[in-house]
């Protein structure tokens, strides 16, 4: 029983060594751009829509919904790389199903990378909305002695991202390879129903934690839009 992918080596070349995470991983990126590149390359506005557009459709607008209501600001700027992570995390669970497959999230180099693009993500957006300066003042909120302790929350939330992802996802596998050595037959089949339930659920927390961080880094320059609108609305109720 392996705990991770990163144990099943593949190929191995001098210093260069291609395990199980690196090749389901490229083998996950070609599948999504693949399948990416074949739906939109008819897309249509017209009244007769393929099923793979119409399903195209219902996860953006799915998610561009769950976005907004998350965040309480306009999916625009977001879906992209919040409908990445999603989608990612939960074809790669998904395709568990396959026979000879392991799922690269079961391995803490992948959710750890996936953490870190959240982590690395956070600063930009809240930059891009804010501004530098205004962005570096949260780490100083309320008081300057704040400081270490606000960047001790990002990191350990980085972390928390990483580790939750990954215990669930082996946790998971270990468990049906218990089963598997109990009742050969009836239990796995059914763990493995479970798990691909899980892997969506991990899936979904994953992006909308990601989107919950975000979110946080732009509030105030939301908040201030918002503040700025009303005033205006006022003003031109007044006159």
């Amino acid at each position: 029983m392996r705990l991770s992918p990163d144990s099943i080596i593949l190929w191995t070349l001098g210093p260069f060594v291609i395990n199980a995470t690196i090749a389901f991983t490229w083998a996950i990126m070609a599948l999504l751009t693949l399948g990416a590149w074949l739906i939109t390359r008819q897309l249509t506005t017209g009244p007769k829509l393929s099923r793979w557009q119409n399903l195209l459709e219902v996860l953006v607008t799915g998610m561009r919904d769950q976005i907004r209501e998350v965040s309480r600001q306009e999916p625009g700027a977001y879906l992209p790389f919040v409908g990445t992570l999603f989608v990612y995390v939960a074809v790669s669970n998904l395709l568990a199903i396959v026979p000879g497959y392991t799922p690269p999230t079961g391995s803490l180099s992948t959710t750890t990378a996936l953490a870190i693009a959240v982590f690395i993500a956070v600063p930009i957006y809240g930059v891009v909305q804010e501004g530098l300066s205004a962005y570096l003042r949260h780490y100083v909120r309320p008081t300057v002695f704040m400081l270490p302790f606000n960047i001790i929350g990002e990191i350990s939330r980085t972390v928390a991202l990483a580790v939750r992802l990954y215990g669930n996802i082996m946790s998971g596998t270990v468990i049906v390879a218990i089963l598997l050595s109990l009742a050969p037959f009836l239990f796995p089949i059914v763990m493995q129903v479970l798990g691909l339930i899980t892997g969506m659920i991990q899936a979904y927390i994953f992006a909308v934690l990601a989107t919950v961080y975000i979110a946080s880094a732009t509030s105030a320059h939301a908040r201030r839009e918002q503040t700025d609108t009303d005033n205006q609305d006022s003003n031109n109720t007044k006159q």
